[in-house]
C-alpha cells in the first residue's frame, strides 16, 4: 500500500533535487495538499512557496508540488492570487549600496512596476514593488548590507536568498553550503556575474611614485618593502591602507596578490569600513598606499602596474572588461539550488540583459556589453610585443599576426584560466554564457569569429604555439557546446594560435605569465 501511494504521489509531485534552506518561523507550519478530485492528500510542514510551487517536508521526504494541481488546507496556506515575492539579498556593501538599487529600480521601471525604497535597520533597507496600474504589491527586495563573508553566512543560516559577493566562493564555504542543504554553489548556474570591478593600487596625488610592479606591491603588503625609497620615492615609511578583513575587496587582494607570492599580510595595516573611507584616507596620507576599488578611487590617485620589461597596465574600463588589466574583481550574485519566485528569476534575467548594461555603467561599474576594438586602438599592445619579440623570427611572426588580425576586430571578451588549472576563471565562465547567448540570438550571423590562443614566453616557440592552440580549441568547444540552439551554418567559427607573440605583461613573474595565457575573440 505504501509503495502504491508513493507511486501515485510520484505521478503528481516530483522530488526536489534542490536542497532547501532552513524554514523561517512563518513558514514552518503544517498544511495539507489535496488533489482537485479529493482522491489524494499529502500532509507535511510547509518549507516555502514561490507563487507557483509549494515546497513541503513529508513522510516521503521533501517534495516540490505544483500549486495548480492541488488545494491547500490549513492556517499556514499562502495565497495563490495575492502572493508577494519576498527576497532577501545579503552581502557586499559595494554591490548593495549602489549597484543593486540601480538595477532594482530599472527592472521595476521596465516592467511597469513602482519601486518604493524603505529604510530598515542600520544594516539594510528594502524595496517594495507594486503594480503600476492597481497599486497591488507584487514583491519585496530586502537588502542586508555587510560583507561578502556575512552574505554567505546569512545564506547558510537561511536568512538570505542571494549573496552579493566580491570574490568567488571558497572551498570551506562550498562544503558548508552542501552540509546546510543549499546545494553546490560552485556550479556555473549558482553564480551570476553582475558587473566588473578591479583592485587598484592608489596613493596620494603628491606622492612622486606613480607606478608599481605586482611583485613590489606584494612586497609592500607583506612588509618586505617598508620605505618609499625602495620604490623610487622619498625616504619615508610606507603606510598600508586596506578594507576591513571581512570585505570581498580585502579578500580578493589576498587571493590575487599575497597567495601567489606565498606571503602573509604585514602587521600594522590601517583598516577602513568602506571604500570611500579608504580612498579619502590614502589621499590625505602623503606616505600611504592602498588597494582600492576601481569604482571608488575618489580623491586618491591610481597607480599604474608595470614590470621590469617596461610594460604599463592601467585600470581602464576597457582593460578591465577584456581582463587585460590583471587584478579584475567580478561582482557576483550567488543563488541557492532551489526554485526562486518568478519575480526573482525575472530580475536575474534582467541583470544579464543588454538593457542592464547602461544601468551598470551609470552606477560607476564596468559593464559586460561586448565592444569591438579595431587593431589601430591597440597600439600599446603592439608596442609591447615589438619590444620583447625574439629576434628576426619573433618579428616575422609578429608581422604575420598583425597582417591576419588587421582584417579583424577584437571583441572585448577574453578567456583566462585559473592558476595551474585548465578550468576557466570566474569572469571567463560568465563570458562563455554571454558569447553562447549572442550566437543563439544570431548576433554574429554571417560573420567570421576566431578564437585566438596566446601563451607566456617560457619555453620554445613550437611548444608555446601548441599550448595556445589547445587553449583556443578548449574555449571554442565550451562556447559552441553552450550555444545549444545556435545555427552554426550561419557563422564561420575557427581557431588560431600565436603563442607568446602578443604578451600583456612581463614574463619575469608568475603573475605576468598568468596574464599572458589567454584566448581572445576576433571578428570580421
Amino acid at each position: 500500500m505504501v509503495t502504491l501511494r508513493a507511486a501515485i504521489f510520484a505521478a503528481l509531485f516530483f522530488l526536489s533535487a534542490l536542497a532547501a534552506v532552513l524554514p523561517s518561523a512563518t513558514q514552518a507550519q503544517d498544511i495539507t495538499l489535496r488533489s482537485r478530485d479529493g482522491a489524494i492528500e499529502l500532509s507535511g510542514t510547509l518549507l516555502g512557496f514561490d507563487g507557483e510551487f509549494y515546497r513541503i517536508d513529508t513522510d516521503y521526504g521533501e517534495l516540490t508540488v505544483d500549486g495548480t494541481g492541488v488545494r491547500c488546507i490549513g492556517v499556514g496556506c499562502p495565497s495563490l492570487t495575492d502572493f508577494v515575492a519576498d527576497l532577501t539579498i545579503s552581502g557586499s556593501g559595494t554591490i548593495g549600496d549602489v549597484l543593486l538599487p540601480a538595477l532594482i529600480e530599472s527592472f521595476a521601471l521596465r516592467n511597469g512596476l513602482r519601486a518604493q525604497r524603505e529604510t530598515g535597520s542600520e544594516t539594510g533597507f528594502s524595496y517594495t514593488l507594486s503594480d503600476g496600474s492597481d497599486g497591488r504589491t507584487v514583491g519585496r527586495f530586502r537588502l542586508r548590507i555587510g560583507t561578502t563573508d556575512s552574505g554567505f553566512a546569512d545564506l547558510l543560516d537561511g536568512r538570505a536568498d542571494m549573496v552579493m559577493a566580491l570574490r568567488e566562493i571558497r572551498p570551506e564555504e562550498e562544503e558548508a553550503a552542501q552540509q546546510a542543504g543549499v546545494g553546490n554553489l560552485s556550479h556555473a548556474n549558482r553564480s551570476h556575474v553582475l558587473a566588473l570591478d578591479a583592485l587598484v593600487p592608489v596613493a596620494a596625488h603628491g606622492n612622486p611614485v606613480d607606478t608599481i610592479s605586482p611583485a613590489d606591491l606584494a612586497g609592500v603588503l607583506a612588509g618586505r618593502i617598508t620605505n618609499w625609497q625602495a620604490l623610487g620615492g622619498p625616504d619615508a615609511p610606507v603606510t598600508v591602507h586596506l578594507r576591513n578583513a571581512g570585505s570581498g575587496l580585502a579578500q580578493g587582494m589576498a587571493d590575487q596578490l599575497l597567495r601567489p607570492s606565498s606571503v602573509d599580510l604585514r602587521a600594522g595595516v590601517v583598516r577602513h569600513d568602506s571604500n570611500a573611507a579608504l580612498a579619502r584616507a590614502v589621499a590625505d596620507d602623503p606616505f600611504g598606499i592602498g588597494i582600492a576599488s576601481h569604482s571608488e578611487i575618489g580623491p586618491a590617485r591610481a597607480m599604474v602596474l608595470t614590470g621590469d620589461c617596461g610594460f604599463r597596465l592601467r585600470a581602464t574600463s576597457r582593460n578591465i572588461k577584456t581582463e587585460d588589466y590583471p587584478l579584475t574583481a567580478p561582482m557576483f550574485l550567488y543563488t541557492p539550488a532551489r526554485r526562486l519566485p518568478a519575480l526573482a528569476r525575472d530580475f536575474l534575467a534582467f541583470t544579464r540583459s543588454d538593457a542592464a548594461q547602461p544601468v551598470i555603467r551609470r552606477a560607476g561599474f564596468v559593464d559586460q556589453a561586448p565592444e569591438e576594438i579595431p587593431l589601430d586602438l591597440q597600439g600599446d599592445r603592439l608596442a609591447n610585443a615589438i619590444a620583447v619579440a625574439r629576434g628576426e623570427d619573433g618579428l616575422r611572426r609578429l608581422r604575420d599576426m598583425t597582417r591576419t588580425l588587421g582584417e579583424l576586430r577584437r571583441l572585448s571578451i577574453s578567456f583566462r584560466f585559473e592558476p595551474g588549472s585548465i578550468r576557466l576563471d570566474a569572469q571567463s565562465r560568465s563570458n562563455v554564457g554571454r558569447l553562447a547567448s549572442a550566437l543563439e540570438t544570431g548576433r554574429h550571423d554571417n560573420r567570421r569569429l576566431v578564437f585566438v590562443g596566446f601563451s607566456d614566453g617560457q619555453g620554445p616557440h613550437d611548444a608555446n604555439l601548441a599550448i595556445a592552440a589547445e587553449r583556443a580549441e578548449t574555449v571554442r568547444r565550451a562556447v559552441t557546446d553552450a550555444a545549444e540552439t545556435a545555427d552554426f551554418d550561419r557563422i564561420d567559427i575557427s581557431t588560431l594560435a600565436y603563442g607568446e607573440a602578443l604578451p600583456m605583461a612581463c614574463d619575469d613573474s608568475e603573475w605576468g605569465r598568468e596574464a599572458n595565457r589567454r584566448v581572445e575573440v576576433w571578428l570580421r
